[in-house]
């Protein structure tokens, strides 16, 4: 992921929920809010949650690495970044997908949540047969 400076340094308003700080933040660049997500996610998250979690921030991170288009970059930190705000914040427990979001996703975004919903229903089943 080519990052461009002048993008990360001017302040983005990110959130739109109430419960977020709606003020401008600056955004992470892209190593050191990986670093911070997979820190939140060995803080807050139990041990499957976890490490599926982390395989499928590292497969995100690889296929955005050579993205060039600045909005594309903006929009996937920007997310990233507020991921990671709602984790440290215990805000994800219970927490739905925003209906807008969802409408403004492609099919492959769509597969790739559908693939994800699966493999969590498939890693909760597989725990709950070795109880």
């Amino acid at each position: 992921m080519r990052v461009i400076t002048r993008l990360l340094a001017s302040p983005v308003t990110i959130g739109s929920k109430a419960s977020f700080n709606t003020s401008p933040l600056a955004l992470l660049p892209p190593i050191p809010l990986y670093r911070r997500i997979l820190r939140v996610h060995r803080k807050k998250l139990p041990g499957e949650m976890r490490l599926l979690g982390d395989e499928y921030v590292r497969s995100e991170f690889r296929a955005h690495r050579n993205v060039e288009n600045p909005i594309h970059i903006v929009g996937f930190l920007t997310e990233w970044q507020l991921y990671a705000q709602k984790l440290e914040g215990d805000a994800w427990r219970g927490d739905k997908l925003d209906k807008a979001k969802l409408e403004k996703m492609s099919d492959q975004q769509i597969g790739q949540l559908y693939e994800l919903m699966q493999a969590i229903k498939d890693k909760s089943e597989g725990s709950d047969e070795e109880k």
